[in-house]
């Protein structure tokens, strides 16, 4: 595991676990085991205490009283939730940047969705995942709102284990998800907020309805496999 410096201890370790939780190499259920992670990567377990304080933030494990923290479940319910608050907050910063954005600010943005649709021909699944939260990331700064931004960053690794299954579960998306990023950008350059916030909405419903679908899938075959199981 590589360590960035800037980065506190406990912030290294959290997303160390919490990308294996995004990822589905830690599943909905599974205990955290302190002991085990401490070893793994050569740290205290006051270290792994203070990651997990930062990943059950994240809502990506629940830590109960003499049970410790356990990664936390994928429902309908919880995906539907999350992703209400995040297109509010998403349909925000369209608007703010529609309004916002100077001319230092295109060649960034133009550069990684023209690097978007490369990752998508390819079929670079890694790759587009990344790109995408690299352009909302960008985005942040619009808000013009600290609190908006911290909101954000806590609930983007649930988003990101959603958005990560829906893509792995159907890899003719990257083409889909690179027209909305094309059209929700073009909309901010001609400084028309409310058509990229519109743009980000349907994204948004879409992903969501995507990632049901996908978690379904999930679900069924889990509940097979436990069925042949038991026979």
């Amino acid at each position: 595991m590589t360590f960035k410096a800037a980065e506190s201890l406990a912030e290294q370790i959290a997303r160390h676990v919490g990308r294996q939780i995004v990822t589905g190499d830690l599943v909905e259920g599974e205990r955290i085991q302190e002991l085990r992670i401490a070893k793994e990567l050569n740290v205290s377990r006051g270290s792994v205490r203070e990651a997990l304080l930062i990943l059950e933030r994240r809502h990506l494990i629940n830590i109960y009283p003499r049970r410790g923290a356990v990664v936390a479940e994928m429902s309908a319910q919880q995906i539907k939730s999350l992703f209400e608050v995040i297109t509010l907050l998403l349909t925000l910063i369209a608007r703010r940047a529609a309004d916002n954005w100077r001319q230092s600010d295109v060649e960034s943005f133009t550069s990684l969705v023209e690097h978007m649709q490369a990752l998508a021909r390819e079929g670079d699944i890694e790759g587009f995942y990344e790109g995408s939260f690299s352009f909302f990331r960008m985005a942040y700064r619009f808000a013009m709102n600290p609190y908006i931004e911290e909101m954000l960053e806590d609930l983007q690794p649930a988003l990101q284990r959603s958005y990560y299954l829906a893509l792995h579960t159907n890899k003719r998306e990257l083409q889909e998800a690179h027209g909305f990023f094309k059209g929700i950008l073009e909309a901010i350059l001609m400084r028309k907020g409310e058509q990229a916030a519109l743009l980000v909405d349907d994204f948004c419903r879409h992903l969501r309805n995507l990632v049901l679908d996908s978690l379904a899938r999930m679900k069924q075959i889990e509940l097979a496999w436990a069925q042949r199981s038991r026979r």
